[in-house]
């Protein structure tokens, strides 16, 4: 028979007095241990990879013996786990070690290019979830009528098309045809604002058209759900117009499923920049990434992957938290 826990134990007892921060706590730990887990994956996956570095950087009229001096120089003779340990512990210090390729830091290379990633990804997110929220708001307000239909198409229409067909689109549009937009979207730190917003507007336009439509659907759904509570009759009873009556106590009473699916696609916009950059030829962590992938250049593909993975997993994780807080039946469970 399962035991069950004393009921004066220090961790129930802390749970019973402390929910709320137990709840957290609970979820730092899982996503630190998601964390490791998912290390593991990236260094063991990326080790599983075809080809050698040794034999792409020197060619292949290479001897043996020129591949296994550079195999012993970069220590890929050794274990995998011994490598695996030690690179998970310089990477907690925020050391990823050197490129194989430029024999440069990759820490520093990716100090360089984070920040624009994370410019774009920003970017992208000032635009988009507002605008998602407040289009969801409005087509629950038209629901079943011809704004709704219209926004619930054209949401359809860009959930359906990848990132590089859009990106293309785009291109061909607004780059080649009327020639109003900068491609490629290259910025540099001598740049002007206004020159580097220029620049980042198309792969910006991309995220947005990507991300939009899901979080503007969520936000319909998760409303709608609202809608038919008792108390959403009573608010209309009272006099309070439709719009009122959802934006004042509709919207708030389904903040925690659309921080959820906001969180996520935030996650998103930093994960999924690497097709974009790659499209637009944008100087962040995707094209960095690409690049070091085709000469097999497995420091920078490990430290991207690490880097991409935290970001997805604490923005989940704050997701979870805003959503504990939110709601009063999960920071009181029974």
């Amino acid at each position: 028979m399962t035991q069950l826990p004393d009921a004066g134990s220090p961790s129930l007892r802390f749970r019973e007095r402390y929910p709320l921060v137990a709840l957290i706590l609970q979820r730092l730990l899982l996503s630190l241990g998601l964390l490791i887990a998912v290390s593991m994956l990236i260094y063991g996956g990326v080790e599983a990879l075809p080809g050698d570095f040794a034999t792409t950087y020197l060619g292949q009229s290479a001897t043996p013996q020129a591949v296994a001096n550079i195999r012993s120089e970069l220590g890929l003779d050794r274990p995998i786990v011994t490598r695996y340990f030690e690179w998970l512990g310089n990477a907690l210090h925020g050391d990823f070690g050197t490129s194989w390729a430029s024999r440069n830091s990759v820490t520093e290379q990716i100090g360089k290019r984070l920040g624009n990633s994370l410019a774009l990804a920003g970017l992208a997110a000032i635009i988009s979830v507002p605008l998602a929220v407040g289009l969801g708001m409005l087509a629950v307000h038209f629901r079943n009528r011809l704004p709704d239909r219209i926004i619930n198409i054209v949401s359809l229409a860009a959930i359906s098309l990848p990132e590089f067909f859009i990106g293309y689109l785009l291109i061909l549009f607004f780059a080649i045809n009327f020639g109003i937009a900068t491609f490629p979207a290259t910025v540099h730190d001598g740049m002007t604002i206004s020159e580097r917003l220029q620049a980042m507007a198309l792969p910006t336009a991309t995220l947005v058209l990507v991300v939009l439509a899901h979080m503007m659907r969520m936000t319909r759904a998760a409303i709608l759900s609202v809608m038919s509570s008792a108390y959403m009759e009573t608010a209309e009873l009272k006099g309070l117009s439709a719009f009122r009556a959802i934006v004042k106590h509709a919207a708030p009473n389904a903040l925690a499923p659309i921080v959820n699916v906001v969180a996520l696609n935030l996650a998103y916009l930093v994960v999924g920049v690497v097709v974009v950059e790659v499209v637009f030829v944008y100087p962040g962590m995707g094209q960095y990434m690409v690049d070091a992938v085709t000469v097999r250049d497995m420091p920078v593909v490990q430290a991207c992957g690490l880097i991409f993975a935290a970001v997805y997993i604490f923005l989940n994780m704050l997701a979870d938290i805003i959503a504990i807080i939110a709601n009063p039946r999960l920071r009181h469970p029974r």
